[in-house]
């Protein structure tokens, strides 16, 4: 398949305002809708109405026009505001993320609400004190099934296990890599291994795919801040005859796919930020495997009431295979009950040189993460 436009990920320069409404007259705001940005407040909201599992990023909509009517709407269900203890009623009252649903609609609202609704001054804000620890960065709720962010889990403050399927910047079905980490105060090590059902469901354009037999990792996050990490990757087993034949036999001479062998050197610089109300995310520059990324990712990001993962993750280069550019899109709020919040499913492509020689896509699935925990 030929594909004459890509996903072009715009980064915007510069520094981003806030702009703070402090001394100045402003009519207080009785008819809104939260938005999903404080997953302990919306959870405990539901909670005390018996909503479980609670949604952290449920449809909140306060309703304070009438002092004898005064409402609180959660995921379409209406609950008296008194329904409520006094000290979360005041969070709902002070809560400074609203989406003002007083606002003037008029003709043209067809066309411009929804981009009404968006919240370009907080585009970009801080992110959470975990995600830019350098001992605790690791702990990461989100399970994916192809690629990006490990998964992983304290099993005392800050030691504890990582577990990955694809390397961090890989797509689906493009290599057999799995690995597993043990992490202590900046410092982890760990082993990878090899599944090849990976890689053989797809039959074709294979011929850029990245192939590993067993070996070790270890590395480090320096103690500033998690800004900076440095890897070394050990081969152990180096990959047969057979193995190697079975493959490269799609390869062509410009064309071939990447094998380990012997040892690496990694790092990654990163950038960790929350970009619109999303719970995880970071802007990356790496060398891993002797091969150059640059990308984002970002977990839950809330726009227009829809609330998505999405990945972007660009191989420039590399000294065997062909410059590659990733892209998944995994949609949250597509089942029920505990699933709505926890389950989020979407396609996930590769974008490269096809075995014809022309641009497109080289490899296509559905990717699903699991989110086990809440949000950091």
């Amino acid at each position: 398949m030929r594909i004459f436009i890509l996903p072009i990920l715009l980064i915007l320069g510069g520094n981003f305002y806030f702009i703070s409404a402090q001394g100045e007259e402003e009519e207080p705001v009785l008819f809104y809708q939260m938005e999903p940005l404080d997953d302990s407040l919306f959870n405990k909201i539901q909670e005390e109405v018996f909503i479980d599992p609670p949604d952290p990023k449920a449809e909140i909509i306060v309703d304070l026009r009438d002092a004898n009517n005064q409402t609180v709407s959660i995921k379409g269900t209406l609950y008296p505001f008194l329904a409520f203890t006094p000290e979360t009623r005041a969070k709902i009252i002070t809560f400074p993320f609203k989406i003002n649903l007083e606002e003037d609609i008029h003709y043209g609202s067809v066309f411009t609400r929804v981009f009404e609704k968006m919240r370009f001054g907080k585009l970009i804000s801080p992110p959470t004190a975990t995600q830019i620890s350098p001992t605790l960065q690791y702990i990461n709720p989100f399970f994916q099934l192809f690629g990006g962010e490990r998964f992983g889990f304290s099993l005392k403050k800050d030691i504890g296990i990582s577990l990955g399927v694809g390397t961090p910047y890989s797509g689906p079905l493009e290599t057999n890599f799995v690995e597993a980490n043990f992490h202590i105060l900046g410092f982890y090590g760990g082993a990878f291994n090899s599944v090849d059902a990976m890689t053989e469901i797809k039959e074709e354009e294979n011929h850029n795919n990245l192939y590993v037999t067993t070996g070790i990792q270890m590395g480090y996050v320096v103690p500033f801040g998690n800004f900076f990490q440095i890897g070394y990757i050990r081969v152990l087993d180096e990959p047969t005859f057979t193995e190697i034949l079975r493959w490269r036999e799609n390869d062509t001479e410009d064309l071939k796919v990447k094998y380990l062998t012997g040892s690496y050197i990694n790092f990654e610089l990163r950038y960790p930020v929350s970009v619109l109300g999303s719970t995880r995310g970071k802007f990356y520059g790496a060398r891993y495997l002797d091969e150059w990324h640059i990308g984002f990712t970002g977990r839950e990001i809330s726009l227009a009431g829809s609330t998505f993962d999405f990945r972007f993750d660009a191989m420039v280069s590399s000294d065997v295979r062909q410059p590659q550019y990733v892209v998944d899109i995994l949609v949250q709020k597509i089942a029920e009950g505990f699933a709505f919040s926890a389950i989020a499913l979407g396609p996930s492509a590769v974008f490269s040189t096809t075995s014809s020689g022309s641009f497109g896509i080289t490899s296509i699935f559905f990717n699903f993460r699991l989110k086990v925990g809440t949000s950091l």
